[in-house]
């Protein structure tokens, strides 16, 4: 549904966006994820047509970008991180003006709203005004205005910005709804929520994709390589000893908090067959072991790992 070969663009002297590859496909959502200055905002921009690329070439659905500009748009639906929107129409005149804009036939415009106004839960306020919606509730009614002529393609930037919980999470269960027959592509500095709502992530770092893969098989890999955490009542100096000396562990961090008589142990060390949690849990049971697990990798944390290992800020 999308496809993006070779894509690079510049603006002056800056390279925003170098040799940039990926495909979304049919059923879908996969998450855009970048510091500020990635790339990313150039790269959603060329999808929908705003921008060119200077070299590559993008594909919505088969058709070309920059040679069937006008096809590539029709099968595009987009929400821009601030949805515009004009604030003296009410919601429904508001989606009625966008429906004929996108030249949905007359006979099913009005089906057309309502479907997008149920959808995005904004039956109750289809009468009123836009200016004087929250703007959790301005950002529904961009979203319901892009899923307006049915489009094959959706991009949403931020899509859950402004919202509470309740509507985050009737948002997220739209998007996948939405991505049973279409591709999706999500652009979110809320990681818990791509986390959650994405099956697969990008993330680019100074114009270039850096990781593309899915957060379940991105956090099993991390996980491999997560440390140990052990807590023990004894002797936190001869228990650090003991542990060193094991075979695979690499280093042992103790720490203790000042109200506590339980003593934490940071454990980085490595095997391929789970023998180390086996000398691990044999080498701490004299020193009252209370627990011993492997540190939770977060996706917040890979993201930042990764993003400052470029010598980025986010």
């Amino acid at each position: 549904m999308i496809t993006i070969k070779g894509v690079s663009k510049s603006f002056g002297g800056i390279r925003a966006v170098r040799d940039v590859s990926f495909e979304v496909g049919k059923g879908e959502v996969v998450g855009l994820l970048g510091a500020n200055g990635a790339g990313k905002s150039t790269t959603i921009r060329m999808i929908t047509g705003f921008v060119p690329p200077d070299q590559g070439a993008i594909a919505i659905n088969g058709h070309d970008t920059l040679d069937e500009s006008a096809a590539a748009r029709r099968q595009t639906g987009y929400l821009p991180e601030s949805a515009p929107a004009y604030a003296e129409m009410t919601v429904r005149d508001y989606l009625d003006y966008r429906a004929r804009l996108y030249s949905v036939a007359r006979r099913n415009r009005r089906s057309a709203v309502d479907e997008a106004l149920n959808r995005c839960d904004l039956a109750d306020v289809g009468r009123r005004r836009v200016g004087q919606l929250s703007r959790g509730y301005r950002q529904r009614v961009g979203l319901a205005a892009a899923i307006l002529p049915e489009p094959q393609v959706l991009i949403l930037d931020e899509p859950t910005s402004a919202l509470d919980p309740r509507q985050i999470r009737q948002i997220r269960q739209l998007i996948r709804q939405l991505a049973t027959e279409r591709a999706v592509l999500v652009s979110s500095h809320i990681l818990p929520e791509v986390e959650q709502t994405c099956d697969r992530i990008i993330v680019m770092a100074r114009g270039q994709v850096r990781l593309n893969a899915r957060p379940k098989d991105l956090m099993a890999k991390h996980m491999a390589a997560a440390p140990m955490v052990a807590q023990i009542h004894g002797d936190a100096g001869a228990a650090q000893k003991a542990v060193a000396a094991l075979p695979g562990v690499t280093s042992v961090l103790p720490s203790r908090a000042a109200d506590s008589t339980w003593s934490t142990l940071t454990i980085q060390g490595s095997s391929t067959d789970g023998s180390l949690e086996r000398s691990l849990a044999i080498a701490l049971a004299p020193f009252g072991l209370r627990e011993l697990r492997r540190q939770t990798p977060s996706l917040e944390r890979i993201f930042l790992d990764l993003i400052e290992s470029e010598g980025e800020s986010a």
